[in-house]
């Protein structure tokens, strides 16, 4: 199908799309429009920024029209579950958008705020509830909500609702909606916890995967970093004097670490601002609005956070830290290269993370890029693990020990020789590679600086040759 209106659409929705830009559907769309109109249960497997929220909003709007179904107090007849506030908040915002031309009413309803406006919202009456499930069942303990008259039941983000621990939640508002519905999941990953999940709720759905599991874009450049640990924050303020980072997430493991990473660029020129679970709604929803308009060129955020973050022109995600699950760096990346765009993803990788980076490479069938041309690189960091060597000889004994020998060892395991002068290794005056005051690692390591520019027209410079090798092979790849 070359257009929206070939996917038997009608004509309020084709003209809200043809508002909003849209020119042809894309593979998740064409594949799942058809299937939901005729009333079938669907079971897809689509990443973020596929367009999965129009393959099955759009559908629903209309057969909600069709069926002139009129908003009802407490009784929504569609319900569309999502694991986070963001991501709540943004089908809402699409609901809105798809139906202008059309009476259809939205409500969204999620937890951190008070629960007045959104019952006076329920009281009102809608046909669409968009919802989170902690606050769902809340309201529904309450009887401020009826899930009797539900006829559309879309579970969105499955994967990750189950990592977050709302498997039983799910179940719940599952029990709670009739057994006589369509049912909707969309997962970008397949694992046996969502297939098992799926096997009780779908009915003889229609499989969709428009991207195999854990596949990276291929329109992302992924490099990696090796970095240390404690030289990340200061290796991170010479990428970002790169001018072509011009807006940027920045993936962080935990809560903590994200607003310290925020801290760091703000006082480094960059405007920043972090998002994880600790911040108010209405904190998160400022700092992705001023992300979203361009106003900060650095977003820092926790994985579950930013799972609902969908925000165009991103030209670069940071990996400040690596994930430990591989699916989790595939979202993370897919944040940029959207609408046929270029995108970027630099990776910092310490010795601790290198079993990740391992992991990813696997999942994603490709190993990443080193970006070796900077202040901090380990080249043994950098070389790729070996197995331990086999003692030669069998099980024969072993050769004995020379005379004082073994004394020698033992005084020097796992602390270093004491040298002749009788000075330790981080004495002053010492000339070792301890790190004491006066040693090696205060003339040498304590001293180094990073040259923040040259880093940056490094990264640039690479990039530049990479794309002109690109061209001379014949032009760039098709969108």
């Amino acid at each position: 199908m070359n257009d929206f209106k070939g996917l038997g659409l009608i004509e309020p929705l084709t003209r809200a799309l043809d508002r909003d830009g849209y020119e042809k559907p894309t593979p998740i769309q064409a594949g799942a429009i058809p299937v939901l109109l005729k009333g079938r249960d669907l079971l897809g497997v689509a990443q973020t920024g596929t367009g999965k929220t129009a393959a099955f909003v759009l559908p629903m709007v209309q057969r909600l029209h069709e069926a002139n179904a009129k908003p009802a107090r407490k009784c929504p007849r569609a319900l569309i579950l999502a694991p986070t506030r963001e991501l709540a908040l943004q089908i809402h915002e699409s609901v809105l958008s798809y139906a202008r031309f059309i009476d259809i009413r939205s409500i969204v309803i999620f937890g951190g705020v008070p629960m007045p406006k959104q019952i006076k919202a329920l009281n009102a009456g809608a046909q669409i509830l968009v919802a989170t499930p902690g606050r769902l069942l809340d309201l529904m303990n309450q009887d401020k909500v009826r899930l009797n008259k539900i006829e559309t039941f879309v579970l969105d983000e499955a994967d990750r609702m189950l990592d977050m621990g709302f498997v039983h939640d799910v179940k719940k508002v599952a029990a709670a909606v009739p057994e006589k519905r369509q049912t909707l999941l969309f997962s970008a990953t397949m694992p046996g916890s969502v297939r098992s999940l799926a096997d009780g709720l779908l009915t003889e759905p229609e499989y969709i995967e428009v991207t195999p599991q854990s596949t990276t874009q291929e329109r992302v450049e992924q490099r990696v970093l090796f970095v240390p640990k404690n030289k990340k924050r200061t290796l991170l303020t010479g990428v970002m004097q790169d001018d072509a980072i011009t807006k940027v997430l920045v993936f962080t493991r935990t809560k903590h670490s994200a607003d310290r990473v925020a801290r760091h660029l703000d006082k480094s020129g960059v405007r920043a601002d972090a998002i994880h679970g600790n911040k108010t709604q209405s904190a998160r929803q400022r700092a992705l609005k001023a992300f979203s308009s361009g106003k900060l060129r650095a977003l820092v955020a926790t994985d579950i956070a930013a799972r609902g973050i969908d925000v165009d022109g991103v030209s670069h995600v940071i990996n400040f830290d690596l994930p430990n699950e591989p699916e989790s760096y595939v979202h993370r990346i897919g944040r940029t290269a959207r609408g046929g765009e270029d995108g970027q993803a630099i990776s910092f990788c310490d010795a601790e993370e290198r079993g990740y980076l391992r992991a990813i490479e696997k999942a994603i069938q490709q190993a990443v890029e080193v970006f070796a041309d900077h202040p901090f690189h380990d080249e043994a960091m950098a070389e790729p693990e070996r197995e331990p060597e086999r003692r030669r000889g069998g099980g024969g004994p072993r050769r004995p020990k020379r005379a004082g020998h073994g004394a020698q060892n033992q005084q020097t395991k796992g602390k270093g020789h004491r040298p002749k002068d009788g000075k330790s290794h981080g004495d002053k005056g010492h000339g070792g590679h301890g790190h004491g005051k006066g040693g090696a690692a205060d003339k040498n390591h304590g001293q180094k600086r990073t040259n923040a520019k040259p880093v940056a027209q490094k990264l640039a410079k690479k990039k530049a040759a990479k794309r002109k090798a690109k061209h001379s092979r014949g032009g760039p790849r098709a969108a």
